[in-house]
């Protein structure tokens, strides 16, 4: 074997095969769960297609429904302290979770194979607005047992029944988290490639073909539900096979219990958490049906306040170093994740002005998403020997930089690339080779705080740090549907609509796309940079 083929082996070997020889089968009960949570990209074409053919919704007003989608993220710290507080019986959660997801997609696909019925109840796009509203309520409730379940799922003691060397569950615990975001990103590969085959050829279905198709898409989805409710299934099956095996070996049944439950100190409700839970559903529901001025800021304020204060009721048990940590990095990762987006706009273009199909945009899809699996494999040596502050910064940079050919294709670089290269280099081209590069980066950031609450924090506050740290980033999120929601009022894009009788009712309109595309660029690489500088230098300073 060449030089060269022992290094390619030997770094295959440390980087993939090694992540596989640390997997273990009790961490797949977790994984299905966040498996079915990347699935539900199986419902993204379809509803970007959807909104634009059927439902006249302009891109401000879909950039602020993704405010209200996001906001029930920030219900994970309630949630995560009652998981604590009802361990035995965190399982009802994934049953509530799938009802609401099975209920969401069950009302997208009613609404376009039966529209009539349904638009007699209310509008259409008032149930599209509920159904939207309904799946991430689902998800929380089944990503903060998921979260629990990937701390329960760790072995604590070997064959014999001692408890595991340090240093070996610190590993493991970061396995698990790596397994978590592959498992993830698998479910929307496997999402992407189902609507790779699902939209062959759907351009030139008339509409009502294409109708169907969006309408099997969003039936299809139901199948999500029930992943997720395998990985309770199998959970239960392990623990009791794991029990008879014992008892058949003669161990006491104390021992059992011991090797099987994870060791848990005893957990005193906190009310705050339930009381901060409780405002933020009453401000939410009073100032977004109350129909407020600017109550997606109010809300957001609000939410802030909230989460800021329980944070500090957590991070109270822990040492003061720890805790400063813990705060710095957190911020980092909130600024880096509240970077806006694009906005839908952006997705319109692509689709009137390049010609970008359903087809060719799963195809994107799914190379995002099978990149970012082969991304997260490459930078895990990176994510365990560089701090996160590193990591954001790197992000930042790499993102900012590969924002510059989705400008260029607006500003029309793709005709002088295709003209230079026989067509070879044409939008399409630049497009996949763009979204190859970029793919892997969005899920690396979040892996590393993730992994540091499962080794360092409390055993019996394991959920409750997960979901209100997951809580505050999230909020990230929700800052960054309002940017975006700013700045797509500050550059107007429109799509052109008609109505049924086939009149145009809103002219096609991209003449400020280029400069809310740069404008995001700027912003994407200034934003993280410029926190990770004040973060460093101050006494929240991070080395994690």
């Amino acid at each position: 074997m060449t030089r060269a083929a022992t290094f390619v082996w030997g770094w295959f070997d440390s980087i993939v095969l090694e992540l596989l020889r640390q997997l273990r089968w009790s961490f797949v009960p977790p994984l299905l769960i966040y498996f079915a949570y990347g699935a539900q990209g199986i419902t993204t074409v379809a509803a970007s297609f959807y909104v634009k053919e059927y439902l006249d919704l302009s891109a401000a007003f879909l950039a602020g429904l993704a405010f209200w989608v996001g906001l029930p993220w920030a219900l994970k710290m309630p949630l995560g302290h009652l998981v604590d507080l009802i361990w035995r019986w965190k399982y009802l959660l994934i049953l509530a979770g799938a009802i609401l997801m099975a209920a969401s997609f069950g009302i997208l696909a009613a609404i376009v194979m039966e529209p009539a019925r349904m638009g007699a109840v209310m509008p259409l796009s008032a149930w599209y607005v509920t159904a939207a509203l309904l799946a991430p309520c689902g998800f929380v409730l089944q990503d903060v047992v998921a979260d629990a379940m990937s701390v329960e799922a760790v072995p604590h003691t070997d064959a014999n029944g001692a408890p595991l060397p340090e240093a070996e569950t610190k590993s493991l615990h970061t396995t698990m988290q790596t397994f978590g975001r592959i498992a993830l990103i698998s479910g929307s590969s496997a999402a992407a490639a189902l609507n790779v085959a699902l939209f062959d050829g759907a351009d030139a279905l008339p509409q009502a073909g294409k109708g169907a198709l969006y309408g099997f898409v969003f039936t299809l989805a139901l199948l999500i539900p029930l992943i997720s409710m395998s990985g309770v299934a199998l959970a239960i099956i392990q623990k009791r096979s794991k029990a008879s095996q014992l008892r058949r070996a003669g161990v006491a049944a104390e021992d059992i219990r011991a090797r099987l439950e994870l060791p848990r100190d005893p957990v005193t409700p906190n009310h705050w958490y339930f009381i901060g839970g409780g405002a933020f559903v009453i401000l939410s529901l009073a100032v977004g049906l109350g129909d407020v001025p600017y109550s997606q800021e109010i809300v957001f304020a609000g939410s802030m306040a909230i989460v800021l204060f329980l944070m500090r009721q957590l991070v109270s048990v822990l040492p003061v170093d720890h805790a400063r940590a813990l705060i710095g990095t957190a911020i980092i990762i909130f600024v880096y994740r509240a970077t806006p987006l694009r906005g839908p706009g952006a997705t319109w273009f692509e689709i009137d002005i390049l010609g970008f199909d359903q087809q060719f945009l799963s195809v994107l899809s799914l190379i995002t998403s099978l990149l970012t699996l082969a991304g997260m494999l490459v930078f895990r040596p990176l994510m365990a020997s560089r701090p996160i502050a590193w990591i954001v910064a790197f992000l930042a940079i790499t993102e900012a930089v590969l924002s510059l050919p989705n400008i260029a294709l607006y500003y029309g670089a793709h005709h002088w690339t295709a003209a230079l290269t026989g067509g070879i280099v044409d939008a399409r081209f630049i497009a996949v080779v763009d979204t190859a590069v970029e793919s892997p980066l969005g899920q690396v950031a979040m892996i590393p705080m993730l992994a540091w609450i499962a080794r360092n924090a409390p055993s019996g506050l394991k959920a409750t740090f997960f979901a209100v740290m997951a809580s505050f980033t999230n909020l990230a999120l929700s800052a960054s549907s309002l940017g975006t929601k700013y700045l797509n009022e500050i550059f107007v894009v429109t799509r052109e609509v008609t109505d049924s009788a086939g009149a145009v009712t809103t002219a096609a309109d991209y003449s400020q796309l280029g400069m809310l595309l740069i404008t995001v660029g700027v912003i994407l690489l200034a934003a993280p940079l410029t926190a990770i500088f004040l973060i460093q230098n101050s006494r929240f300073r991070t080395s994690e």
